[in-house]
């Protein structure tokens, strides 16, 4: 049924829907059982009243529920943090009793040997071939590209020079 406490409900009253959380409806018709009884309609008041009593009674079970799941969560977290106390417990004895056997230095030895101890490679100059060094060529090596010159725009054919069909003369400059 999901969180009853936060589920919004329509309720169909004799003074027509109410609609919202339980804890609203039921505060509606309290309102509304209030006017009813300064209006002197006893009836009216008893059914209102009638009502909250419906959805306070939903709301209570809910709590309830809600409060015993909640209970029984801290009792389950009591119950773990004991296990993880006692187990605690268990390997901290455990291991004063193995200090008080072995006397072994706090230091814990490594099984894998000393890499200063152990001999290291000779570097290798090797010769350069076809001016491959060998190592993997990444971006940062590669040389940036050189930047495009802007083109020249190209002359229009009618400037440089008369077509071949065309036998007129050029304009004359005026005197």
């Amino acid at each position: 049924m999901g969180n009853v406490t936060n589920r919004v409900f329509d309720s169909s009253g004799p003074e027509g829907k109410v609609r919202g959380t339980p804890q609203q409806i039921i505060d509606k018709y309290n309102q509304l059982a209030r006017d009813a009884q300064l209006s002197g309609d006893r009836v009216a008041t008893e059914n209102f009243q009638q009502h909250a009593e419906h959805y306070l009674r939903l709301l209570g079970s809910a709590q309830k529920e809600q409060e015993a799941r909640r209970e029984e969560q801290e009792r389950q977290n009591r119950e773990r943090q004991a296990e993880r106390d006692r187990e605690r417990a268990k390997r901290q004895e455990r291991e004063s009793e193995e200090g008080a056997t072995d006397e072994q230095p706090d230091v814990i030895q490594d099984a894998s040997p000393d890499l200063m101890d152990t001999p290291q490679p000779d570097v290798v100059d090797m010769p350069v071939v076809d001016g491959d060094s060998g190592l993997v060529e990444t971006p940062e090596m590669a040389p940036a590209p050189k930047p495009k010159r802007p083109r020249k725009p190209r002359k229009k054919p009618e400037e440089t020079a008369p077509a071949a069909g065309d036998n007129s003369e050029p304009p004359e400059a005026a005197e």
